[in-house]
């Protein structure tokens, strides 16, 4: 039988670019953060439009108050 096992090294292609690899997981990180923030203003933004009697303008005020919040927070 023919011996197919690689006698090499696992990984023979160019070596990584770990500065752009950081800098990728870095704007990873950034974008995930501001999703979230996102995220909980425009769910309280909701809640407060229609629970609260803010109606849409009320929440889209509500909404564009919390992200001014969430960028002097975050």
């Amino acid at each position: 039988m023919a011996d197919t096992h690689p006698s090499g090294p696992a990984e023979t292609g160019a070596e990584m670019d770990y500065t752009e690899h950081e800098r990728t997981y870095a704007m990873f990180l950034n974008m995930s953060k501001w999703l979230v923030v996102m995220c909980v203003a425009l769910l309280i933004a909701m809640s407060f439009g229609f629970f609260a009697g803010g109606g849409l303008f009320g929440g889209i005020v509500a909404f564009v108050l919390l992200m001014i919040l969430g960028y002097f927070l975050a």
